[in-house]
């Protein structure tokens, strides 16, 4: 008998001696006795408990096969021997030990072969290796309704007019060979005949085998306590008895396997796929899919397709961004700004109470220069544009794909073959947690921000001037009002960071409250959760800037204060468009920054400390499963920050667009590096993850939606209430001219006087009266609004510019939503969700499956019934044929 068999019953022999040491052993372990596990075997008593078989090492590191190199490795589990743990205390161990014994026992038990070898650099870890025999796997893909191949398709292919255009970027088909099709249909062991079986041992494939292995380990009971079974892989992992469990890679990134069996499929994705050298080539789609599963490649497909429809919009962008930029100097309002006999000549009056000063219109020439680039009239046609643009994209993508669904096999997936949760399946209970709770956390970090904006602001106008009043470059440039909005972004960035790490845990744990029946389900729920928190998180401040800031301050002589202490903000005279767009490009830019530094530098960071450390250990020969041991586990939450990280950068590139037509440049540039980084990360730094089915992205398409409609009111009302834009264009129409204006024809001359108010300084009350003295003789000062002047009958109420202003704006949004959102529905209309050709594909697919199979079942019960007609017969010569005299 082996040491490690010895082992196994001389715990069991230990268990009564135990119960006086620990009154719960009782409760948490199974009765030994009769391990019942519902559909997956017994263990009939304490004896047959059965254990792994134990190998050692055979110095081939590119091995995928147990010893006997036949039987190859679906899944590897990971555990430290508990005889040599140091840090729980001796009956802990001992428990683990036991559960871990009792799983290990009822794997085998459901059909599944274990092997076990000591690791190469450290003795206390333990690599059980696990193979799916074929009658397992032929058992596991009828339960899971797994689609396998039944004949090649011989449906024909017409390229597309652009096929020889797109060839100049995709991989190279001797390198990568195009996958071939097949007509499939979901697995049945008593039509197996019909399945188009080569070889057992690759019908298949490695990921099609890891899955089945793990929907096996997620199922598989190892405990029950109070009547409640504790079950799956995944518990475990939680709990510590196993460090790991994951499928192998099937070879180094670095060089092709040693084995000439192995296709080193890793290999070649990381030097035709996540190299940077490829980034401007297309990617193996169908090769991705089969190594990582389909929930990976849809994942890569909607990247790859997003990016590519991102570079239309940034063309546009670019194209706008230039005629801003060409047309800048004939800016009539910026000018006068700049003009030291009008800009120079107008005093305006303090923003904040008692320590801010009276300052010179001409301080903000600079900003106005800049604002002229954003704020024109190609900012109006990017808009409309990017609200059809996103139509497009969308209804587009939808097309795609249902193309993907025929072509992966998942156009049925969620009726027929995706499984109920193993949670599910056990009801668990669990803590119910507040959701409210965690919006008023979003809202008052919010308040927070726009409480330093306020106070800092003071601080500024007070003490800035005084720093930096001999370096009249550096006051150009840097006003309180720059100032306060940078270091206020800064800020509100570090919060939007720290605020995520909170929201993760608890949308976690109010989903698994939920207890979702399908991981569908679960990942959606999640989904829905997750982006609620993190819109209001990194939306809120832009929000707040385009549409509160500067909108409700009343006028000098009544200001309006938050919290009745802090005074409102108020925007520059070009308005806050320009300080949206720092906002904008500071949130944006240090999340790329701060993603690509969670996602590549840490787990390279990690595996480079891992690897030295092994390293400095031992010089031996490492198997692949311990190589791929010290790589990063890929996380629960999978590819979820992924699509997170895309959907935000995808909600500023609409959300907010009219304010910064770069964005999608940005988008575009930083896609084209996120695509090889995540492929990089996925084939370099990270375990291999179980392959997963999927239909579609879930929950983020109706997500894409909602914001796509969103976009055309945030971007209407960005242009009508944040930029000036219509302020402008009611002033050259209608009060340039008389009866309003003075000049004889439309003109922007005399803009800024006209949306300028003036304030008679005697009018300040003493809590907001500055303490320094005024600009020379003046007893007037100016301020941003369209107000009456002093000595009027209305004085200080709104002037009738004023209610022209907000009547063309209300104007401007309803006829700007209204026509696109009728463009957005005829082009919905147009453009069908599943192309002519994929449904002929899909209908023709269906009808050569049945026809097929009712063929083959047809042929089978002829050739069934012609032997028994043929005995029939025989049986009747031999009964009336006459006897031989």
């Amino acid at each position: 008998m082996s040491a490690e068999k010895q082992d196994v019953l001389l715990d069991l022999e230990g268990e009564e001696e135990e119960e006086d040491d620990d009154n719960d052993d009782g409760e948490i372990v199974l009765e030994l006795s009769q391990v019942i596990i519902p559909t997956y075997g017994t263990v009939p008593d304490q004896q047959n408990l059965h254990t792994p078989e134990w190998v050692d090492f055979e110095d081939k590191p590119d091995s995928l096969f147990f010893k006997d190199g036949q039987r190859r490795i679906d899944f590897v589990l990971v555990y430290e021997d508990e005889g040599k743990k140091m840090t729980h205390k001796r009956s802990d161990r001992k428990k683990q030990k036991r559960k871990r014994q009792v799983y290990e026992s009822n794997l085998i038990n459901n059909g599944l072969q274990l092997e076990a070898t000591r690791s190469v650099l450290d003795e206390k870890l333990i690599f059980v290796k696990v193979h799916a025999p074929w009658e397992v796997l032929c058992t596991y893909a009828e339960v899971m309704h797994i689609k396998l191949p039944l004949q090649h398709n011989d449906l024909k292919t017409r390229d597309s007019a652009f096929n020889w255009f797109s060839r100049l970027f995709r991989v190279d088909e001797n390198i990568i060979k195009p996958e071939q099709e097949f007509f499939t249909a979901p697995f049945q062991k008593e039509h197996l005949s019909n399945f188009y079986i080569q070889d057992k041992d690759t019908f298949f494939n490695p990921a099609t085998r890891s899955r089945i292995v793990h929907f096996i380990l997620s199922r598989v009971e190892y405990a029950t306590k109070n009547n409640v079974k504790k079950f799956g892989i995944n518990k475990l992992l939680d709990t510590g008895i196993y460090k790991a469990a994951f499928p192998l890679h099937d070879s180094s990134f670095r060089h092709l396997s040693m084995d000439p069996n192995c296709p080193s499929e890793r290999y070649l994705l990381y030097r035709e796929w996540a190299h940077p050298k490829n980034i401007f080539k297309l990617q193996p789609l169908d090769f991705i899919r089969k190594y990582y599963g389909e929930k990976i490649g849809i994942y890569f497909a909607w990247l790859g397709f997003y990016t590519n429809m991102l570079t239309v919009a940034a063309v546009v962008g670019v194209g706008c961004f230039l005629y801003g930029c060409l047309t800048k100097d004939n800016c009539t309002w910026s000018q006068e700004v700049c003009d030291p006999n009008i800009g120079g000549n107008i005093i305006m009056c303090p923003q904040c109470d008692k320590v801010c000063t009276y300052w010179n219109l001409t301080i903000t020439c600079e900003s106005s220069k800049k604002l002229c680039i954003f704020d024109s009239f190609g900012t109006l046609v990017f808009a409309v544009f990017m609200g059809i643009w996103v139509t497009f994209f969308l209804e587009f993508w939808k097309r795609r794909q249902a193309e993907l669904e025929y072509e992966w096999d998942t156009v049925e997936y969620l009726e027929q073959e995706e499984q109920v949760r193993p949670e599910y399946e056990a009801r668990c209970t669990h803590v119910v947690m507040n959701e409210i709770t965690q919006i008023l956390l979003i809202i008052a970090s919010v308040v927070g921000i726009i409480v330093y904006r306020l106070s800092v602001f003071l601080v500024f106008s007070a003490k800035l001037s005084q720093h930096i009043s001999g370096t009249e470059a550096i006051r150009k440039y840097l006003t309180p009002q720059t100032a306060t909005s940078v270091t206020a972004s800064l800020i509100s960035f570090v919060v939007i960071m720290i605020l995520n790490i909170i929201y993760e845990k608890v949308a976690i744990l109010i989903t698994d409250f939920e207890l979702p029946r399908t991981q569908t389900d679960y990942e959606n729920s999640l989904t829905t959760k997750m982006f609620l928190f993190q819109f209001v998180n990194y939306y809120s401040s832009c929000f707040y800037i385009a549409f509160f800031k500067g909108k409700f301050v009343g006028h000098p002589g009544s200001p309006v204060y938050w919290l009745g202490k802090y005074r409102n903000e108020e925007c520059d005279p070009g308005g806050c468009l320009l300080e949206l767009t720092t906002q904008l490009a500071i949130i944006v830019g240090g999340k790329a920054i701060w993603n690509n530094i969670q996602e590549v530098l840490l787990p390279l960071v990690k595996n480079l400390i891992g690897r030295y450390s092994a390293a400095a250990r031992s010089e031996k020969v490492v198997p692949r499963w311990e190589h791929d041991y010290h790589l990063q586990p890929i996380g629960k939450l999978g590819l979820f920050y992924e699509y997170l990280e895309m959907v935000i950068q995808f909600g500023f590139v609409t959300l907010f667009v009219a304010s910064f037509p770069l964005a999608p440049l940005l988008a575009l540039i930083n896609n084209m590096l996120e695509i090889r980084l995540d492929a990089w990360k996925l084939t370099t730094q990270f375990r291999r993850m179980v392959p997963q089915k999927a239909q579609d992205i879930g929950a983020w398409q109706p997500i894409l939606q909602g914001i796509a409609i969103l976009a055309v009111v945030t971007n209407a009302m960005i242009i009508a209430f944040t930029s000036d834009m219509i302020p402008r264009l009611v002033y050259y129409w209608s009060f340039s001219v008389p009866p309003y204006g003075s000049y004889s024809s439309h003109t922007m001359k005399g803009y800024i006087n006209s949306t300028l108010s003036v304030f008679n300084i005697s009018d300040f009350k003493n809590a907001s009266k500055p303490f320094s003295p005024q600009f020379g003789n003046y007893t007037t000062c100016r301020y941003r609004d369209l107000r009456y002047p002093p000595g009027h009958q209305h004085q200080y109420e709104h002037n009738i510019y004023y209610w022209h202003v907000i009547a063309a704006k209300l104007a401007f949004i309803i006829v700007m939503e209204h026509v696109i959102y009728f463009v957005k529905f005829i082009i919905s209309y147009i453009i069908p969700d599943v192309s002519q050709k994929t449904k002929s594909k899909v209908k023709r697919e269906k009808y050569l499956t049945q026809k097929l199979l009712h063929e083959n079942n047809l042929k089978g019960v002829t050739k069934n019934m012609g032997k028994i007609a043929d005995k029939i017969i025989k049986g009747a010569d031999s009964t009336f044929r006459p006897k031989d005299e």
